[in-house]
């Protein structure tokens, strides 16, 4: 008889893996400067990283936005030259390993790479700072290839209230609302993971292109804010979003939620950033572990959230999102991105059919930019660039 993990692979082989959000370039940033010589990922990197090409293969996995985040500490000019940094990375990678990724631009590019049997590579940033209140910026982006852009990370930004800090302009202001409509028109995502719920609802009142979520879970299974409430994964069939799922344990085990906040706690006491994963930053992380035992996230953890989410937005508007190199810790069975047959397989544990899950894995994530592609063409038939400010709009 064949094991739910052999026809997990089996499915995976026909419908692979769209990964919303991986950081491995802002981990070869920090690891080693770029130098793709010493993080080869066409050899096992598992000694450093969530992320390298024989384990992409193994999980699955036939398209990836590669995340182009820059964290917030970085402001102005000095946050659009390290997104440009990091675009170059991701380019780089393409270029390097053309055997194995294929550079997308647009939901047929996601399609030849499938197949090609290559994984399509897709870039995605994350954080509004990184457009330095620039819709000429955000164009250029998008030039470049850039197909996402989550508005804010942590941190507020001038136009859009984050999720993890306090309200600022409650929801998005007058030129968020422009960053919205210029996205749409370029054909770039909006991105909702990180912002605050009234952005999120914001967004969706603005937006006349679908929406995702690059990276956040139910906030009904797990009540934690970088996470999705029902009321908005509600607005998702109107919308044509997608949701896509992380396996952050932080965001999606409510027992992580509480001893993350006292290990962050315990980072930050002793002079370190809560998101550092230096290995100085990741020995306290370490110690604190060995003295205050860690809840244990599953695949099974993962599957409950994508059961919620199934239930309230409805199987066209979910996906995955596993945040691989962003995040410290992983779920048992996710350990890494060679893991997605583990998750499939529970779901087809739990019943979920061939049908249904070839949307969450493939489908609804190359739909959802299809249709972006769509809505632009219609809006630049509508208007032009806009070349509005913060200063106007905002004051």
């Amino acid at each position: 008889m064949t094991s739910s993990l052999e026809r997990a692979r089996e499915l995976l082989r026909e419908f692979p893996v769209v990964d919303g959000h991986n950081d491995l370039p802002w981990a070869l940033r920090e690891q080693v400067t770029y130098d793709i010589d010493a993080r080869d990922i066409a050899t096992d990197q598992s000694a450093h990283l969530h992320t390298d090409l024989g384990r992409l293969r193994s999980g699955g996995v036939g398209a990836q936005f590669w995340s182009v985040y820059v964290r917030t500490d970085l402001t102005g000019d000095a946050a659009v030259s390290a997104t440009l940094e990091q675009i170059d990375c991701v380019d780089q990678l393409i270029a390097r390993y053309p055997k194995d990724l294929r550079e997308a631009l647009t939901a047929a590019d996601m399609e030849a790479a499938r197949s090609e049997g290559r994984i399509a590579s897709l870039k995605g940033a994350e954080g509004g700072h990184s457009i330095n209140n620039s819709l000429a910026t955000l164009r250029a982006l998008y030039a470049l290839g850039v197909r996402y852009m989550t508005l804010t990370h942590n941190d507020n930004i001038a136009w859009a209230d984050s999720a993890t800090d306090e309200p600022g302009v409650g929801g998005l202001s007058a030129f968020g609302r422009e960053v919205v409509r210029e996205m749409n028109r370029e054909g770039m995502l909006v991105d909702l993971s990180h912002v605050a719920a009234t952005t999120m609802r914001a967004a969706l009142d603005v937006t006349e292109a679908p929406v995702i979520f690059s990276h956040s879970s139910a906030r009904a299974v797990c009540d934690h804010p970088r996470n999705i409430p029902d009321d908005v994964l509600e607005r998702l069939p109107a919308n044509g979003g997608v949701a896509m799922a992380t396996f952050v344990p932080k965001f999606v085990l409510q027992a992580a939620v509480d001893w993350t906040a006292a290990a962050d706690d315990n980072l930050r006491a002793h002079g370190f950033h809560h998101l550092d994963t230096s290995p100085e930053a990741m020995k306290l992380h370490r110690a604190f572990e060995a003295a205050h035992p860690r809840p244990i996230a599953t695949a099974a953890t993962v599957a409950d959230h994508l059961d919620h989410m199934r239930d309230v937005a409805g199987i066209d508007h979910i996906g995955i999102g596993g945040d691989y190199d962003g995040t410290a810790f992983t779920p048992d069975g996710l350990d890494d991105v060679s893991g997605y047959p583990n998750l499939v397989a529970e779901l087809l544990d739990r019943g979920w059919s061939t049908a249904d899950l070839a949307k969450l894995t493939w489908g609804n994530a190359v739909r959802v930019l299809g249709d972006a592609e769509a809505v632009a063409r219609d809006v630049r038939t509508r208007r032009g660039p806009s070349n509005a400010t913060l200063a106007a709009l905002d004051g």
